[in-house]
């Protein structure tokens, strides 16, 4: 007893498979939906049985084939498109599970789905995950429908619609384009192909917010792109990736880390210098918090650019600001950096005046470099230090990067140098910092665009 569930294609003569023509020119009895006999009848040997049904009999038509099987004939199911894509398979197969007396010898034979069709004519809009999402609620409540909408909307899924729009199922295609414009761009590409492959083919292609839920009918199947998919010609294009490789060089990755940063950057307060060294700054911490953290004040990283570029003088607390400091920079601007923490002179000017190492590395840097540009990542009291000496007018430094990190007197002396109005600073408020932010800061300054 054999049964085969066929794949007729979406209704082109030439869209029916080879091996679907020699199974169905095989069949002793095929059943299906009385529309679809036009399509395969001149495939049919003489004799054949044809049993047609109503569209709403899916049910009745699986039984019938199951009960219709006998020793020595041959059944077939037919299908429009591929018979296990929202067709007949799995109703088949369901029933026939059903019924272990029948010793069936069960097949099924694929056949070219209709937003496969389609995409062939659109010419390449599934070059990356896709997905098909019928809107019938017929036996799917529409609440699961509506996740699945969700799901695909979010994941950026190229999207096929099937059963998108009937006479008594209309409102569900405007609640799913109401859905997708929560996701999508405005501007997404659509398209409607109504009767693929058939000769009353017609196709529309639109945006996602120009798209007009009346052309659509029970014929119709809808696609819509993914955020890369545009229009080419008449075409639809979803990039593969092969183009628009992910990065791979570490410059590659180092510039699309940048542009990621940006593209969710918020504040509009702060200028493009400004922007620019909150970008490397998350960058070096994956913390976008330092955007609100950030304060700086009279250009501060333009002026330390031109400063830099012009072979300026760089003040570090502790070694690992001076070792974040990019050795390119250095090197290229002949910028030295200097680090006066495990200086000889510093033991000796801690013990003598009761300060930490910190506090005594940054007086002795303000003696040797009163022009320089200090930076603080670590130590709380080196910044206090620098602020006493600007208070009592010792140095005239060309600027101040306060980022200490901690707790005890971080947050104090950062507001004591917010407070001196006088010198160029950028100031990471609150408690957070470190030398790895006080160094980007640094790097920023000498690669910002002036």
């Amino acid at each position: 007893m054999r049964l085969s569930v066929v794949g007729i294609g979406p209704g082109g003569q030439d869209y029916i498979l080879p091996v679907a023509q020699q199974v169905l020119a095989d069949a002793d009895i095929v059943i299906g939906y009385s529309y679809y006999f036009q399509f395969i009848q001149h495939l049919l040997k003489p004799g054949c049985e044809c049993i047609g049904k109503d569209l709403t009999e899916e049910e009745a038509r699986a039984v019938l084939a199951v009960n219709s099987c006998e020793p020595g004939k041959h059944v077939v199911v037919i299908s429009s498109g591929d018979a296990g894509i929202y067709a007949m398979a799995s109703l088949v197969y369901e029933y026939a599970s059903t019924r272990p007396d029948k010793d069936l010898d069960l097949q099924t034979i694929p056949g070219i789905s209709a937003f496969i069709a389609s995409a062939g004519k659109l010419g390449a809009p599934l070059g990356h995950d896709f997905c098909c999402i019928s809107l019938s609620d017929l036996m799917t409540p529409w609440t699961t429908i509506e996740k699945r909408i969700h799901a695909a909307a979010t994941g950026d899924f190229v999207t096929s619609l099937y059963n998108p729009r009937s006479k008594k199922r209309h409102w569900q295609l405007a609640r799913f384009k109401e859905i997708f414009l929560q996701h999508r761009e405005p501007e997404t590409p659509v398209a409607i192909v109504r009767q693929v492959t058939r000769p009353e083919e017609q196709i529309i292609i639109t945006t996602l917010e120009e798209f007009n839920v009346e052309q659509v009918d029970m014929f119709s199947l809808v696609m819509i792109g993914n955020s890369q998919t545009y229009q080419f010609k008449n075409f639809l294009v979803t990039p593969r990736g092969y183009l628009a490789r992910k990065p791979q060089t570490g410059q590659e990755i180092q510039d699309e880390s940048f542009r990621q940063i940006t593209s969710e950057l918020h504040r509009t307060d702060v200028s493009a210098a400004d922007q620019w060294a909150i970008t490397r700054c998350i960058h070096t911490t994956a913390d976008f918090e330092y955007e609100d953290l950030y304060l700086s004040n009279k250009d501060a990283i333009l002026q330390w650019h031109n400063y830099l570029k012009n072979g300026g003088t760089v003040v570090t607390d502790v070694t690992m600001v001076q070792s974040g400091i990019t050795k390119e920079f250095i090197n290229r601007y002949n910028v030295p950096v200097f680090c006066y923490l495990n200086d000889e002179g510093t033991i000796p000017l801690a013990e003598k005046e009761g300060l930490t190492r910190s506090q005594a590395g940054m007086r002795i840097a303000v003696e040797k470099h009163p022009n320089a540009l200090f930076v603080v990542g670590n130590a709380p009291t080196a910044l206090f230090e620098l602020c006493d000496q600007l208070q009592d007018g010792n140095f005239t430094p060309a600027g101040i990067i306060g980022a200490p990190v901690g707790f005890v007197n971080v947050v104090e002396s950062k507001l004591k140098l917010q407070a001196m109005k006088q010198v160029p600073y950028v100031i990471i408020k609150g408690r957070k910092g470190g030398s790895n932010v006080a160094a980007s800061i640094v790097n920023a300054a000498f690669t910002v665009q002036s």
